[in-house]
């Protein structure tokens, strides 16, 4: 059974070696990376799993980004990723329930969008789909049909934009 904990409370150091070892050394270079560039996770919505022996065995992250549209308006998002689980410790439940976490913390009464890069048959069950997002582009190379966004009205959602980071300071 997994313990889950908000992430500031995990060592950064073991939480690097979590992700180094989830998606290698040069995972720097991916273009989820340039998207949230300059900025920070929001440790509100960020947690960790511990197993029975509290070793830190997955961890997920939320940041601000935004969908710049070509009028240059920014719309806030929320970038949802990485989500790392420990090599030997996929398939036990520990990346489903640090998502459960990190939706379920998302303020209820005015969620913004969120975004991810992965899989939609994996994150399909809390309804990420790239139905809004094929005029969408990224900094960098991905697969369009991997660009997943969830949103409660996607009809607020730009139909073309530019994925960046965001700060509310402007």
């Amino acid at each position: 059974m997994a313990t889950i904990v908000p992430l500031t409370a995990i060592d950064p150091q073991l939480v690097e070696d979590l992700l180094d070892a989830s998606f290698g050394t040069d995972r720097h270079a991916r273009t989820a990376y340039r998207i949230r560039a300059g900025m920070d996770w929001l440790p509100a919505l960020s947690f960790a799993a511990l197993d029975e022996e509290d070793y830190l065995v997955a961890s997920i992250q939320l940041w601000p980004v935004a969908l710049t549209d070509p009028e240059g308006r920014a719309h806030p998002l929320l970038m949802v990723g990485p989500v790392a689980v420990a090599p030997g410790r996929q398939g036990e439940g520990f990346g489903k329930a640090l998502m459960a976490a990190s939706l379920g913390a998302i303020e209820p009464t005015a969620p913004l969008p969120q975004v991810l890069i992965g899989d939609e048959d994996y994150y399909g069950r809390w309804d990420f789909s790239p139905a809004h997002t094929g005029g969408w582009r990224c900094p960098g190379p991905y697969e369009q049909h991997r660009l997943l966004a969830r949103c409660a009205n996607p009809a607020i959602l730009p139909v073309r934009g530019m994925l960046g980071p965001w700060s509310p300071q402007g």
